[in-house]
Formats: C-alpha cells, sequence, structure tokens
C-alpha cells in the first residue's frame, strides 16, 4: 500500500472484499461513457470482483501476507501465477480484472497488471474443440428437460440468448434497443420472425430475432403481469414462465451430460447460434468481415473480433 503504515484487517475474506466493492460502486450511472473512470456500474461485475477479492484474500491470510488494503503488485502477480495452474484463462482474467480494481480503490493510481497465461490443461483442450450444440444435440438434451426448461433451450439456440438473459425477454414493443449504439440494417438477414429484446452485460438492451413458431411457444406462456426474480443476487423483471438464468445453466449441463456424456454449459447454446449464423450469412452472400460485425452485434457484443472464440 502506498504511504504510511496500515494496520492489518483480520476480518473475514468475505467482509474485507465486500468493502472494497461497496466503496467503488457507482450504480445507476451508466457505463458507456464512463469507462476508465475506476468504477463498477452494474451488480454482475461487483458479484464478480467480490467472488475474487474474497478468494485473493483467503490466499493472503494463509500465506500470512497481510489482507487486501496491504497487497502490492509483486503479491498480486504472485497469486495470479498461483492462480494460473488451478482455473481456466476466464476466471484467471476475472481475478485479474478484480484484482485491479482493488488496487485502484487503495492506492488512487491506473495500475496495469501483465495478463497471465492459464497453464491448466483442461482450459487447453477445451479450446481446442467447438463449444457448439447442433441443433440435433439441443433436441435430445431438451427431451430430457422439463417443458419451461426445453423451451428455454431452444430459445437460447435459436437466439443466441445468455442463460440469463432470458429473464428479461419482452415484446420489441415494450422496450427500444439501446439508442448509444449504431444497430447495423443487415442484422437477422435471411431470417424471419417476431422480434424481441432482452438486457445484455452492462445493461444493453438489443434486439433478439425468434422464428414464429417459438415465439407462439413463448406467448402462451407470457404471464399477466411481469415477476420480479433474483438470479446470483440481480434483479431482473420476468415476463415468460421460463426456467432462466443459474437454474437453467444447472438443468442443462445436468441433462447434457446424463443424455451426450458430456457438457459445454449453456454458453455452447450461444456458440451454436453464432456458427449457424455464419454460415446463413455466407449463403447471403455477406463477405467475413461483414459477418463477423453483423454476428458480433447479435450476440450484443459489437467486437467483431471476438466472434471468432465462437467458431472453433
Amino acid at each position: 500500500m502506498a504511504g504510511g503504515k496500515h494496520k492489518i484487517s483480520y476480518r473475514s475474506p468475505e467482509k474485507q472484499a465486500r468493502h472494497i466493492v461497496g466503496r467503488g460502486m457507482a450504480l445507476g450511472t451508466a457505463r458507456h461513457g464512463n469507462r476508465g473512470d475506476g468504477k463498477i456500474h452494474s451488480l454482475g461485475t461487483a458479484n464478480a470482483y467480490r467472488t475474487g477479492l474474497t478468494l485473493f484474500c483467503a490466499w493472503l491470510q494463509q500465506k500470512r501476507l497481510g489482507d487486501l488494503k496491504s497487497s502490492n503488485v509483486a503479491t498480486c502477480c504472485k497469486y495470479l501465477y498461483e492462480r494460473s495452474h488451478k482455473v481456466g484463462q476466464k476466471t484467471l482474467d476475472r481475478d485479474r480484472q478484480s484484482i485491479q480494481f482493488l488496487l485502484h480503490q487503495t492506492t488512487g493510481s491506473d495500475i496495469t497488471l501483465p495478463r497471465i497465461r492459464s497453464r491448466t490443461s483442461g482450459r487447453d483442450s477445451l479450446a481446442k474443440r467447438s463449444r457448439a450444440y447442433t441443433e440435433e444435440q439441443v433436441r435430445f438434451v431438451a427431451g430430457k428437460l422439463s417443458a419451461r426448461c426445453a423451451l428455454a433451450a431452444r430459445i437460447c439456440h435459436s437466439a443466441g440468448l445468455r442463460a440469463h438473459e432470458l429473464h428479461s425477454l419482452a415484446r420489441r414493443e415494450l422496450r427500444e434497443p439501446s439508442r448509444h449504439r449504431t444497430w447495423s440494417a443487415d442484422r437477422f438477414a435471411g431470417r424471419d420472425g417476431v422480434i424481441y429484446t432482452v438486457i445484455g452485460k452492462g445493461g444493453l438492451i438489443r434486439e433478439v430475432l425468434l422464428d414464429r413458431e417459438l415465439s407462439s411457444e413463448l406467448e402462451s406462456r407470457r404471464l399477466d403481469q411481469p415477476v420480479e426474480v433474483y438470479d446470483r443476487g440481480i434483479r431482473y423483471s420476468q415476463h415468460y414462465d421460463l426456467v432462466a438464468g443459474k437454474a437453467f445453466s444447472n438443468a442443462f449441463s445436468s441433462a447434457s451430460r446424463n443424455i451426450l456424456g458430456w457438457t459445454n454449459g449453456a454458453h455452447g447454446l450461444r456458440h451454436g447460434y453464432a456458427q449457424q449464423r455464419m454460415h446463413e450469412l455466407a449463403q447471403e452472400g455477406f463477405a467475413l468481415q461483414e459477418r463477423l460485425e453483423i454476428v458480433s452485434q447479435e450476440l450484443g457484443h459489437f467486437r467483431p473480433d471476438i466472434v471468432k472464440s465462437y467458431l472453433r
């Protein structure tokens, strides 16, 4: 820690992490236009940082290296290196981001920690094979799910939704897509159906397309009034009687293991959507870069290069 002595805290890792994250909360302030301000603008990010910092603090206490506020760059890098032998790249990157946030809060400086590569063989092997579910595989897995859960799986695969986005699925006339983005007119080219909206990462509202059969099934499950639900500590206003979020992810993964002998998680449904859309857009005559741009917007990324990770 920069400047002066610091009295080591022996509070639980959970309490220390919650305190640090609470200092940097800026809920209600849009992330758009405020990037780089060192603040947390969503509950999802807050939950992720609390988890990462709790684990880091537990490690500090085990190693007798002080507390969160007294940690320095060398200690942080040592922890991340040890973590690189235990967790995959996505988790390791999350931990790095949470610790960078910690250092910003405790030192007031914009410290950038080096990105450390995960050394877990399981994660490396996962990166070498496709995570996408085919339509046939989804049909097999859905056959072992409840009707509410099976419909959710088909929607995620058909429209590229994240599991938590099922909570926010709503008809287009109820909500407009985010206006701070420039949306391509070529989205959903080659497809026909009914437009809905979902709320994705960072509060981005985007349009998604369901074919008319899926839309009809979904509307048969529309609630008379939206209900408030909480998933991983985040509040959603849910318009349809669907299994969503963590409950859906768990159910889908369990059924996939039982039926197929393996699971790529519910996120594998998005991979399937991305691959199918890239194929469809190629048939429509779009060039590679155009396809990447269109699919990135349909997925809610606005980063064409990230779509390539869905195409393994």
